[in-house]
């Protein structure tokens, strides 16, 4: 038998070859699980609906073979970490997972990636370092609510907070940035905080009941989701309307909107985009299929609005639904590559 020799010049060639072939895991065959710990408001609802657009179609067209939703019956951090422990049992090849709580899940986590299966959490992040995080600087978000108010009001005043669903690592960056913010602008003053669970109904409740122990309010700091519910209550006690912040739900801009026509009402309205959860989906996808070398910690913006431009996205947007982008496979390998520019 001839024996064939490469010379020197072709084998870091043969071997990049031998590279783009591993590279290409090919993903219709395996099942990605979606972990999600609640679904209680708008915004949770318009994401499953994006996660579900947008992956029957990654099924049907091969590119994996199940993409299962699976959300908890509450908001408990052991309901979670159970549901976690039984989809690595039915042998999922990857978990993206929207988590209660940013550190209280890591040992389930842990226990997937031992496993071999793939964990990209959003949203409601986790710090186990075996995952990938699709992180939104929230932080910055909650800092940017006082920096617009105090463009507004430099005289300052005072505020009150609505914090979102306690535990999760959302909660905790937003208040983080409002609290940084406020101690860079020492005018303002919290004076309350109630949780509104990002959801306009029971931040309404909320706000209305503690709304008679308040003094003159100037500004509304939130997490989204909330606007519309603080709105309604400070209407309902008869209180002059402080400058509320919005998280581009359509019935808070519609709402802008009608303010803005009778008096000129100003505001600003920002908030991660529900469809981020098709972003994970992919990254998880492009890990499967070799992609190896994709940054732990992927950062993404979050969506904003301004009041030169929310009135041009609102007719874009369901009635009862949220502001959105949903992400196909070539926008998640746009992002993954911006990152690893970075």
């Amino acid at each position: 038998m001839k024996r064939i020799t490469y010379s020197r010049a072709l084998l870091p060639l043969l071997a990049s070859i031998a590279l783009i072939g591993v590279a290409q895991a090919d993903t219709k065959n395996m099942r990605i699980a979606f972990s999600n710990n609640y679904a209680g408001n708008s915004w949770r609802q318009a994401m499953l609906k994006s996660y579900d657009i947008v992956t029957k179609k990654a099924v049907t067209d091969g590119v994996v073979a199940a993409a299962d939703v699976f959300t908890t019956a509450d908001k408990e951090v052991p309901t979670q970490a159970a549901q976690i422990q039984n989809l690595i049992l039915q042998g999922y090849n990857a978990i993206v997972i929207n988590a209660s709580s940013p550190d209280a899940l890591n040992g389930a986590i842990k226990q997937a990636t031992d496993a071999g299966i793939v964990v990209v959490s959003f949203d409601g992040i986790v710090t186990e370092p075996s995952a990938w995080r699709v992180v939104v600087d929230f932080k910055d978000y909650g800092e940017q609510e006082v920096v617009h108010l105090a463009g507004w009001l430099p005289k300052g005043g005072n505020l009150l907070e609505i914090r979102g669903l306690a535990g999760t690592s959302i909660d905790d960056a937003i208040h983080a940035g409002i609290q940084q913010g406020v101690s860079k602008h020492p005018e303002f003053k919290i004076v309350n905080s109630v949780e509104g669970d990002w959801d306009q109904t029971t931040a309404q409740k909320a706000v209305a009941t503690v709304l008679p122990s308040l003094p003159e309010i100037v500004g509304v700091v939130d997490q989204g989701g909330d606007g519309y519910g603080a709105a309604q209550a400070f209407a309902g006690a008869g209180r002059k309307e402080p400058i509320i912040i919005m998280g581009n739900r359509q019935d808070e801009l519609a709402w802008w909107k009608e303010q803005k026509a009778k008096n000129g009402y100003t505001t600003w309205s920002a908030s991660i985009a529900p469809g981020v959860s098709t972003l994970a989906f992919w990254v998880a996808q492009q890990i499967l299929d070799g992609r190896k070398d994709i940054p732990h910690d992927l950062l993404v913006p979050y969506l904003a609005f301004t009041q030169d431009d929310f009135e041009a996205a609102l007719p874009s947007i369901p009635v009862g639904g949220v502001a959105s982008h949903e992400y196909t496979q070539e926008d998640a390998k746009k992002a993954i590559e911006a990152n690893m520019k970075k």
